[in-house]
Formats: C-alpha cells, sequence, structure tokens
C-alpha cells in the first residue's frame, strides 16, 4: 500500500487500529444475537470461517505451498485447533446467543485472558506474581457476578439460562485455543496459521453443519442469513486478525494487548445500542471486577534487571 511506506504512517495506522479491532470483533456479538430463526449456529460458523479460511489461504498460498510438507505433518494440531477456535468458540458462542445477551456473552468471554494467564503457569511453567494471582481472583469474581445477575445471597431464586453455561465453556475453550499455539510452534506465519486453522475448522464443523441444513424445519435460507455470514467473515473475522496481527508487528505485542480491554466495553455499549439490551447494575459491576482482573492478571512479572 502506497500510504504505509514510511514507519511513520505505519505508526499512525497501527495506534488508530487500536481502537478499531475491539470494534471488529463485537461485531460478532450483533451477529450472534441477530443470527436465532435465521440462520442455524453451526451453518453460520461453518459460512463465516470457511469463507474467512479460503481468503486467508489464497493470500497465504505461496508460504502454504513451501510448507505444506509440515503443514500435512501437523494436520491434526490444525483440526484441534480448529475445534477449539471455530467449532466451539464459533457456533457454541452462536448457539448460546439463543439464550444470553450480548452484554453477557462479551463481560464472561472477557475473563478468557485471565484464564490464558493461569494455564500459562500451570502448563507451560510461566511465572506468576501475587497481582497476577488477585487479578484472576477479582476477574473471575466479575465474571460470576454477570452470571448470577448480582443475586449472590438468593442464588436459588436466579433464572440460570443455558446461553450463559454455553459462552462459559466457550471462554475456556479459547483460552486452550491460545494455550496450544503458543506450546505448538509452527513454521507457518500469522497469516498462514490462521488459514491453516479455519480450515481444519471447517472440516470439522462441516457434518455439524450439514444435520443441521438438512435438518426439518429449518429455516429458509435469506439474504439477511448471507449478510450475518459475510459481516462475520470480514469484520470479526478476516478485518479483526489482520488489525490486530498489523497492529502487533508495528506498535508491539504488550501494547496491542492492552487494546483488548476495550472489547467488553464495545460489546456492552453496541448491545445497549444497536440491540437494545438493558444495562443493569450486575453488569456494570461486574465490568468493574472484570476489566481491572484481567489488567492485573495479564502484566507480566517484572524481571530483575541485569547488572
Amino acid at each position: 500500500m502506497p500510504f504505509l511506506n514510511t514507519p511513520e504512517s505505519r505508526q499512525r495506522l497501527a495506534l488508530w487500529l487500536l481502537w478499531v479491532t475491539p470494534a471488529l470483533w463485537s461485531v460478532n456479538y450483533i451477529v450472534a444475537r441477530t443470527a436465532p430463526g435465521v440462520v442455524q449456529p453451526h451453518v453460520l460458523a461453518l459460512g463465516r470461517w470457511g469463507l474467512a479460511g479460503l481468503v486467508l489461504a489464497f493470500v497465504a498460498r505461496h508460504e502454504l505451498w513451501r510448507q505444506r510438507q509440515s503443514t500435512l505433518k501437523a494436520a491434526w494440531q490444525y483440526l484441534v485447533l480448529g475445534a477449539l477456535g471455530m467449532l466451539i468458540c464459533g457456533a457454541w458462542v452462536y448457539r448460546g446467543a439463543q439464550t444470553t445477551s450480548a452484554m453477557n456473552i462479551a463481560l464472561i468471554y472477557a475473563a478468557s485472558p485471565v484464564l490464558i494467564a493461569l494455564g500459562a503457569v500451570l502448563w507451560l511453567g510461566e511465572r506468576f506474581s501475587w497481582r497476577q494471582a488477585a487479578g484472576v481472583l477479582i476477574a473471575m469474581t466479575g465474571v460470576f457476578h454477570v452470571v448470577v445477575k448480582g443475586q449472590w445471597l438468593s442464588l436459588g431464586q436466579v433464572q440460570w439460562v443455558a446461553g450463559d453455561g454455553w459462552i462459559v465453556l466457550c471462554m475456556v475453550a479459547w483460552a486452550a485455543y491460545a494455550l496450544l499455539l503458543k506450546k505448538w510452534p509452527s513454521p507457518l506465519g500469522a497469516t498462514a496459521r490462521l488459514a491453516a486453522t479455519a480450515l481444519g475448522g471447517s472440516l470439522v464443523l462441516l457434518p455439524f453443519a450439514l444435520s443441521e441444513w438438512f435438518a426439518p424445519g429449518r429455516p429458509a435460507w435469506s439474504t439477511t442469513a448471507t449478510a450475518l455470514v459475510l459481516a462475520a467473515a470480514v469484520l470479526p473475522g478476516i478485518g479483526a486478525y489482520w488489525a490486530y496481527g498489523f497492529c502487533q508487528k508495528v506498535l508491539g505485542a504488550s501494547r496491542v494487548a492492552a487494546s483488548l480491554y476495550l472489547g467488553p466495553l464495545y460489546g456492552g455499549l453496541a448491545a445497549w445500542a444497536v440491540l437494545g439490551e438493558p444495562m443493569g447494575w450486575h453488569h456494570i459491576m461486574g465490568a468493574g471486577l472484570i476489566l481491572p482482573g484481567i489488567y492485573m492478571a495479564s502484566r507480566q512479572p517484572t524481571e530483575t534487571a541485569e547488572p
């Protein structure tokens, strides 16, 4: 791109994208809440990641061809990653959205970096400080506050919805997905690896999507269904992942990670402004616990300076 020829122009674009990327991801919450009765969860997830995978594979086609032997050798890893990232964190989000709100999805999902930090300590042997441990406790308290709708003293009267349970499972699966990306090194670059993972996820999704497609009483395909698939593939799929990778390359991982804290805020505002979902005090108090908890838990322990 001619306007990205200088480091200054790339940095300006990256700083601008820091604010846009979480908004692109929050589009998926709106898609999820709009989809019930329009398109089935696994069909929507397959459309999203099948289309995104084809586009990404075309962009990274030369690298994928050069690394075809190592990619095929590690095909089972891409199937596992695809099952976690595209089946569970894709179709199950859409299934959970049938009974829970987009605001709940955004806030519960926000705790995934906390599980990633905890898993990195228990599984990958990374260091963990008392500040991070406190962040885990605070953030998870915020998640449960949202799930129980703030009714800690009268849990028996809480009207539980299955959708919150589905999103909690998705949150855990996303943490596992992120940890496996660290544990399983790959010779592929970010775009090629995402393309391989998306195509692996599409293969895992295919039988579930076919069973939904041929099920009796399925909704007829419509222009709204097409729009939802395109929106999910282009905005929170290709657009958000490309923007995040670009920002990380230009600004560094630590600065870009901070932008993820905007996700629950954008998701909640989108649910309120676009979908008309009411914002309760349990959402506000939950966010007040989750956001600082994420910040504390995801910060790396301070390294001792070399003399």
